[in-house]
């Protein structure tokens, strides 16, 4: 069968999220982020396009490792302000019917249980139609915000991770039977209290009683959405993810990291097509290619090159050097050498080859820029040829990256049979990306504590 891509629509609720410098664009929509009216019209637009989801990203701290401040990410709006991307949903959902949302939440720093209970309300408001998208945090700002002197280590939040999701497995599958609710207004018994129970889990680093305050939704737990690269983030998603984000970071790893997930997956008792990749993409469409082209050298016209810099964590200043000078000989010259003893960099490329790395908003294997039938043609590519099943796509205009997709390249990519020509009424998010049921199948870890088992 020909495959068929996945769309999100890539977003944060805040002023400059990934293509930096371009909220200055004098008719972009970026500063009205903490309108309502900007995420309803924005939902209906992603509907009206055909797009699987909203995806919004979030972070719960401030970049400052550049610099070692926040002012340079707080002048230029990078991701802060940002406000609480579950609370938009409800609003969006109200004035859709149909197009799907995926909301970020980490599992560092909150406990679970109320978490819980907050996507449950949402997989109830939409009908289904909700994701989460599992981090652990990276800034060492957000740990200070939760009272932390320093992060924890990465592969500590992973393990963190892995009870977070327990718990909760436990909560929206386990605490009620699918029988419980039962709204019996003669008896006046709304729910059979033999078929709700505790959880009472005990683990390293958290204790639940139960019950699950909600009961159960459409999909019990939303698609499980991930973004790792890691040892340990494969691992976690081989045993849980529904649907990864993933690059070819080195250039290369794209298709190792599908296949280590696809063999680790089988390991676990899951099957190899069990995860979709989908990867950041980049689309610059018009009517003609000259189109095309030119509103991408006016997009690049407002482009950031430090905002990059600060985005990515980078400790040193790339921009004050020749592009000819190697990582390390910056480095040095900064008198950064702890940076150098961290080995974290990549301290043989030049500043111009890894200025280039770093900035993937314009440099970027998954790029496309052209007329409809040119794009089409690429994306394509990186279905067939890739081996990707869908993209976020990054957004360099509020509303026009959007629009132009929905008008320009869905209806080409319907005509070739890449995209369905109309969403199926009343579909969960789940049924809608694996084409099955709305709930996670047996062989997903969530499933032992149906009934109350393994409880």
């Amino acid at each position: 069968m020909t495959k068929r891509l996945i769309v999100n629509l890539f977003e944060m609720a805040t002023p400059g999220h990934i293509t930096h410098g371009l909220w200055r664009q004098p008719d972009n929509q970026r500063e009205r982020y903490a309108d309502v009216a900007y995420w309803t019209e924005l939902a209906r637009i992603a509907e009206d396009a055909g797009f699987d989801a909203i995806f919004l990203a979030d972070v719960v701290g401030a970049y400052d490792v550049y610099d070692d401040a926040f002012e340079p990410a707080l002048e230029r709006g990078l991701q802060i302000p940002n406000l609480d991307p579950m609370l938009l949903v409800a609003a969006m959902a109200a004035v859709t019917d149909h197009v799907g949302f995926g909301v970020t939440f980490s599992t560092t720093y909150e406990p679970p249980f109320a978490f819980a209970r907050r996507m449950a309300t949402l997989d109830h408001l939409t009908g289904g139609r909700v994701g989460w998208n599992i981090v652990t945090s990276y800034l060492p700002n957000a740990a200070r915000n939760f009272g932390l002197a320093d992060q924890i280590p990465h592969d500590t939040r992973y393990e963190i991770a892995a009870e977070y999701v327990e718990v909760l497995y436990k909560l929206w599958e386990g605490s009620w039977d699918d029988d419980a609710v039962v709204v019996d207004k003669d008896a006046g018994v709304y729910s059979r209290p033999g078929s709700v129970r505790a959880i009472d889990h005990e683990g390293e680093h958290f204790r639940v009683a139960g019950p699950h305050l909600s009961e159960p939704s459409r999909q019990r737990v939303p698609v499980l959405f991930q973004a790792s690269a890691s040892k340990a983030g494969i691992a976690f998603a081989a045993q849980h993810a529904e649907v990864l984000f993933t690059a070819d970071r080195p250039p290369g790893a794209l298709e190792r990291n599908i296949a280590a997930i696809r063999d680790e997956s089988v390991r676990q008792g899951r099957r190899p097509d069990d995860t979709r990749f989908l990867v950041m993409a980049t689309v610059i469409v018009g009517r003609t290619e000259q189109e095309a082209r030119e509103k991408a050298e006016r997009y690049r016209s407002f482009r950031d090159p430090e905002g990059a810099f600060i985005h990515m964590s980078v400790p040193f200043h790339p921009l004050d050097h020749p592009a000819e000078l190697t990582v390390r000989e910056a480095l040095e010259r900064e008198g950064r050498h702890d940076v150098i003893d961290a080995g974290a960099l990549p301290l043989h490329l030049t500043v111009g080859q890894f200025a280039r790395a770093v900035d993937e908003a314009w440099d970027s294997r998954f790029f496309a820029v052209g007329d409809p039938q040119q794009v089409a043609d690429i994306i394509e590519g990186w279905l067939d040829d890739d081996g990707i099943d869908g993209i976020n796509l990054r957004q360099y205009h509020s509303f026009d990256t959007a629009r132009d997709f929905g008008e320009l390249v869905v209806p080409e990519l319907r005509r070739r049979g890449r995209m369905r020509e109309r969403y199926e009424p009343g579909e969960t998010l789940r049924e809608r990306i694996f084409g099955e049921g709305p709930r996670l199948p047996d062989r997903h870890p969530a499933a032992r504590y149906r009934g109350g088992a393994g409880l």
